[in-house]
């Protein structure tokens, strides 16, 4: 049965459905020897290519894999950096089939709950605007914040990109010039949280991602680390997109694992 080129490529764990439409535009995906492109359907019987290298299109037999990960600030959500910076995937665990996808982007000096998954599909639902998916963060505010700000927060501020506001921002406490809240959004616009602080003339010293979606930022893995969702939340996490788990593994919750550093 065919089906389009970029959900067979993400269901197998190539990457996100995003990722892989860029690939496509960028003429790095060829079937049967042409150049894809976006909306092309293709079988298990399609020689598909990216960069030149042949691709399987079936899934692995192996169950995909989700991982929660500690992201400590100065880590890059990329695969590589030219300046040699230590990226996320440094310090996740070597897969033989698929690839790893991280689930959003957090930025350099951001830190907290990253999901990473070996699912394609998983991924692109997750990240895409539609499902209006929850994130929530710890932030640490420079400065004063009187009600007006906070009330122009929640109602909306026009940023670059657009109109933006917290669906809620809730006081976290603390003292002197820093101050903790608790704000969430369902947008992944390009560095949100700060810009949103920023416009009101308000520095964020410190930004940890606590929550996405159902998961939260777990106590028992410190930063630099990960542990595997376990099978409660996993079928969280894809009943809140409506897709089939995985077939429950029956093991105990996985321990926080260290990552691997490469040198």
């Amino acid at each position: 049965m065919a089906e389009r080129l970029q959900k067979v490529l993400a269901r197998a764990g190539h990457g996100s459905r995003r990722q892989i439409e860029t690939w496509i535009r960028e003429g790095r995906i060829t079937v049967n020897g042409k150049l894809a492109e976006i909306g092309v359907s293709v079988s298990d019987t399609d020689n598909i290519r990216l960069n030149g290298r042949a691709v399987s299109i079936a899934a692995s037999t192996e169950a995909p894999r989700t991982l929660l990960y500690h992201k400590p600030a100065g880590e890059l959500t990329t695969r590589k950096d030219e300046a040699g910076r230590p990226t996320v995937f440094d310090n996740l665990p070597r897969i033989q089939n698929g690839r790893w996808i991280s689930v959003g982007r957090l930025d350099f000096n951001t830190a907290g709950l990253l999901l990473v998954t070996t699912d394609g599909e998983l991924a692109h639902r997750l990240m895409h605007p539609s499902w209006e998916v929850e994130r929530e963060y710890a932030v640490r505010v420079l400065g004063t914040v009187d009600d007006e700000t906070l009330q122009r927060l929640q109602q909306g501020v026009m940023l670059d990109d657009g109109m933006a506001s917290f669906e809620s921002l809730l006081d976290a406490g603390g003292a002197g010039a820093n101050h903790w809240y608790h704000v969430m959004l369902r947008e992944g616009k390009n560095r949100e949280v700060r810009r949103l602080w920023e416009s009101q003339g308000l520095k964020v010293s410190r930004l940890i991602r606590i929550r996405y979606g159902p998961i939260e930022l777990s106590r028992d893995v410190r930063a630099g680390r990960y542990r595997d969702l376990n099978d409660k939340e996993l079928a969280s996490l894809y009943a809140l997109v409506k897709l089939d788990p995985p077939k429950p593994s029956g093991k105990k919750r996985p321990s926080e694992k260290r990552g691997r550093r490469r040198r």
